[in-house]
């Protein structure tokens, strides 16, 4: 890994936040919240770790591109990130669809998120751009990929994920030479190129993109001039860059931010109920491969004021107790018993209840009696006493929200429709 420079490119650096997706593939976790707003790990949400990264990188300008069902991300980052000052040079930007270019123009893609807010990123002067997704979960020190940008003249530098070739087809994929300047890029394809040397690997998109501010609003308002384009980065913005200028491949291991017990770099698109339960319940794990701990790399958020976790009742059957389990403040374990599971703020787990792979978002309520396994509940959810969930698979499918992986979905207007 390269040494960093004693004046760090990403003080003159703007970050830029894409966070108006739905992530329909959650299902109902976002029916009332986009994707960068969904719960994770015990207090963030998923948006905290694009801008945790941004912030413990170095860059203290900062904006985020907001729209579908925005108003629990924005009341977020109102209360968690309101720190910024701008005597200090510092600043942070909420951008909703607000119609600035056309009274009937919102966001239509990517690259218009940004574009439409070209007069408010000139006014800050910055001299890079690095554009960023709101919806995945990864430790990065952008610093070096502004470096590679810079040494090796790139028009755009792509952060670039490395994953076993046949795994790439859901991705966009950069193929590259052997210098890592990018010769093409295509979208989620069925033979997918490799990595030179390495023909069992690919280069997935992070999307994340660095660009010098310039060349990026000069691309911008030539992509807005094209009636053919869907104003995306992935899809319209990237391949013309890659077709005619100089596109390079930044690798995600170059600069991935690990501690002493993350053996991997880590990175995940919680984008489906499965995949979303596993990153949670791998937090779980005595060494998880994502480390939430490492205090020199905080995970920022909006830190509620609460109590401490409360364990009671010592009786035979009714024993408040929890095994590789992760518990947030305000829970209080009222003689129930967890296993593998992950707890948000203020959840009630009452007696007798038995809970085995169960993240459990804030403020839930567990009955008596219950029997939960192997479950996602969605923030509020009383669950009823007595209720039993993942030991009959046919009955799951019936009452709740149940992944291909076995997972059900609970939210509460499912709670609502039982005949209990």
């Amino acid at each position: 890994m390269v040494e960093k420079r004693i004046q760090p490119l990403a003080r003159d650096a703007m970050a830029y936040v894409l966070a108006g997706g739905r992530g329909s593939r959650l299902k109902e976790l976002t029916d009332r919240r986009a994707k960068p707003a969904v719960y994770f790990g015990g207090k963030s949400r998923i948006i905290d770790f694009a801008l945790s990264n941004a912030l413990n990188s170095g860059i203290r300008r900062i904006g985020v591109a907001t729209q579908y069902k925005a108003h629990s991300l924005i009341r977020h980052m109102q209360r968690g990130w309101n720190f910024f000052r701008p005597e200090r040079n510092e600043s942070f930007d909420i951008l909703p669809a607000s119609q600035r270019v056309s009274e009937t123009q919102w966001y239509e893609g990517t690259a218009d998120a940004v574009y439409q807010n070209i007069d408010i990123i000139q006014d800050y002067g910055v001299e890079y751009m690095v554009i960023l997704a709101g919806d995945h979960v990864y430790k990065m020190d952008y610093e070096y990929m502004l470096q590679q940008h810079v040494d090796s003249g790139a028009d755009v530098t792509i952060g670039c994920l490395e994953v076993p070739r046949m795994e790439a087809v859901g991705f966009g994929v950069v193929h590259v030479d052997e210098t890592d300047r990018i010769i093409d890029f295509v979208e989620k394809p069925a033979d997918p190129p490799a990595i030179p040397g390495k023909p069992d690997s690919a280069f997935a998109s992070m999307g994340i993109y660095v660009f010098r501010t310039k060349f990026l609003i000069e691309e911008l308002r030539r992509d807005a001039a094209d009636p053919n384009s869907s104003r995306d980065f992935g899809k319209d913005i990237i391949p013309y860059i890659v077709k005619n200028g100089k596109a390079v491949a930044h690798r995600f291991a170059n600069s991935c931010v690990r501690s002493d017990f993350e053996r991997e770099p880590y990175w995940r698109d919680v984008g489906t109920i499965d995949a979303y339960w596993q990153a949670n319940i791998d937090l779980t794990a005595i060494v998880p491969e994502l480390d939430i701990y490492d205090k020199s790399w905080p995970i920022w958020t909006y830190a509620e004021i609460s109590p401490p976790a409360k364990f009671v009742h010592d009786d035979e059957n009714r024993r408040g107790s929890a095994t590789s389990s992760v518990i947030a403040g305000d829970c209080i374990i009222s003689g129930a018993t967890l296993n593998n599971s992950l707890l948000f703020t203020g959840v009630r787990a009452n007696s007798y209840s038995k809970l085995e792979g169960a993240v459990v978002l804030p403020s839930v309520k567990i009955g008596r009696h219950a029997q939960l396994t192997n479950v996602v509940i969605d923030h509020g959810v009383i669950i009823p006493e007595g209720l039993v969930v993942g030991e009959d698979p046919v009955l799951d499918a019936k009452r709740f929200r149940r992944s291909e992986g076995g997972i059900c979905l609970i939210t509460q207007p499912m709670i609502d429709k039982l005949d209990l």
